[in-house]
């Protein structure tokens, strides 16, 4: 979907016709639903986390739509992409490499990771973060200047981000921490 995101026409169209719907969908496979649907995902207790990984899709697309210059509602999508990079790929083999291979863990406000697992998650975004970057430029989003400094920064307070969050709250707090730092270097 990230790489999807620069060819919609108005972002809106992905918040009214993709996020949001899915967001709701997601939000009746939680324990808070009224409508109770007995399935795997609920069972193992990341539905949660699949409606915030969802919801802040759908609330950061539309928060910067809104702020976007006028007549280009596009301006930011790239920092959207970019906040949602550390969960989409950091996060994800982060759990991969950190469950098969971690060996030092460490426990933070109640969730225990591991450091193989958090240290995969900085490499893994940082890495796409600037595959991303060189994408969202090359097809001519407006962005500021390339600057690995900046990418490196904001992955390791992503990886921190993760760590500091559990019980699915990851997947709200590292892409609004890190779409508020890209805005930073944006504005810079």
């Amino acid at each position: 979907m990230i790489f999807a995101m620069p060819f919609f026409a108005d972002p809106w169209n992905m918040v009214w016709f993709l996020t949001l719907p899915i967001t709701i969908a997601l939000f009746f496979l939680t324990e808070y639903s009224p409508i109770k649907i007995k399935n795997s995902v609920t069972e193992s207790g990341h539905a949660l986390g699949l409606f915030f990984y969802a919801g802040i899709w759908t609330i950061l697309i539309a928060i910067f739509a809104s702020i976007a210059p006028a007549g280009n509602p596009k301006f930011f999508i790239w920092i959207v992409a970019l906040a949602i990079v550390p969960m989409v790929y950091g996060d994800g083999f982060a759990a991969l490499i950190g469950q098969k291979f971690g060996k030092v863990k460490y426990s933070i406000f109640g969730g225990t990771k591991s450091l193989e697992g958090s240290l995969t998650m900085f490499v893994v975004t940082s890495v796409m973060s600037v595959f991303v970057w060189m994408v969202f430029a090359s097809i001519g989003c407006t962005m500021p200047e390339f600057n690995i400094v900046y990418i490196l920064a904001i992955s390791a307070v992503a990886t921190a981000c993760e760590a500091f969050s559990y019980g699915g709250i990851d997947n709200l707090t590292v892409p609004a921490m890190t779409s508020i730092l890209y805005l930073l270097v944006a504005l810079l």
